[in-house]
């Protein structure tokens, strides 16, 4: 699981990807200014799950986001999977003992964040790293894949923008996080991260490629070398053209598939699936190999926890069988 260059609409362009390295910077700063002032100071277990609404939303979420991963766990008085799945995120939350914070937000009275999250049914839990959006899983799930999540949350959230966590309390039975080292593929990561910055995607591409050499499923960089990829595959395209040429000839599966992915770089995730998946449908043979391979590889780029992916999974399951 990575923020996957994504704001709350789920877009996936080549400024966010920019934006990513920005918000390691902006998150940086706050904890500089913070340790100039004295560092923060440990909190309460208690402190570890707050209540927040619109209009504490900015201070409480996306400020505290550069100190800490913060977990949302969007519920309803009436809704019955939240009461089960509460109090367990709670309790998490406490044991992992600042590592990240829980903000519950009630969706009756917070209407407009539902809806700028694109929120469909809840329970829904996301998380926001950096002030970098992103979703992690909707419904009541077991125990042990929530903590599966959490876990690569926290490693994303070490990794990609040093959050470290909040100091809790010690005479409350807390203690500072321990500082992470350094891993072993930090500096090429870091490589990658400031060739996309710079516009050099072959050289992001490369990075993310050393990484996996090494260590093939390496969940940063694989993630990372779809998304590179993405964007070399669409930098030189013409739009009005590539898409022009889908519209003209729906059963040209190369121009369905330079279009899917036009579709996914602006953002409009759901029309780039459904567009593989039905050449998918209309094609045999090498084509239909070379539309399936697309789609799986989108896949990657948005996360296979994604909803749209699981939904775009099955679809492809029905045209295959």
């Amino acid at each position: 699981m990575q923020p996957r260059n994504m704001s709350m609409s789920g877009v996936v362009d080549l400024a966010a990807v920019k934006a990513a390295g920005e918000a390691k910077a902006k998150a940086e700063q706050v904890r500089a200014e913070a340790a100039r002032q004295g560092g923060s100071a440990a909190v309460p277990p208690s402190a570890l799950v707050i209540d927040v609404d619109e209009a504490g939303f900015e201070l409480d979420v996306i400020q505290r986001s550069a100190e800490v991963p913060v977990v949302l766990d969007f519920w309803a008085e009436w809704c019955e999977p939240c009461k089960q799945l509460g109090p367990l995120l709670e309790r998490l939350a406490v044991e992992y003992n600042g590592r990240f914070l829980l903000a519950k937000i009630d969706v009756d009275a917070n209407q407009m964040l539902m809806q700028q999250f694109g929120i469909q049914g809840i329970p829904a839990v996301f998380a926001v790293v950096a002030g970098q959006a992103l979703p992690l899983f909707q419904g009541a799930v077991p125990e042990a894949q929530i903590r599966e999540t959490l876990d690569q949350l926290i490693q994303v959230g070490e990794e990609r923008f040093g959050l470290t966590g909040i100091a809790v309390d010690g005479d409350a039975g807390g203690s500072a996080p321990a500082e992470r080292p350094a891993g072993p593929y930090d500096a090429l990561l870091e490589a990658a991260m400031s060739a996309l910055d710079a516009g050099d995607l072959a050289g992001a591409v490369q990075a993310y490629k050393n990484v996996l050499a090494d260590d093939p499923a390496h969940p940063e960089a694989k993630l990372g070398l779809a998304q590179a990829e993405l964007l070399a595959r669409v930098q030189d395209l013409d739009p009005a053209v590539v898409r022009k040429n889908a519209a003209d000839d729906p059963a040209d599966v190369g121009a369905q598939i330079a279009a899917a992915d036009l579709d996914l770089v602006g953002g409009h995730v759901q029309d780039a699936f459904g567009r593989l998946v039905e050449a998918v449908r209309r094609t045999a043979g090498e084509d239909r190999d070379a539309a399936r391979l697309r789609l799986l590889e989108l896949f990657e780029v948005i996360g296979s926890d994604d909803p749209r992916v699981t939904a775009a999974r099955q679809a492809l399951a029905r045209v295959l069988f």
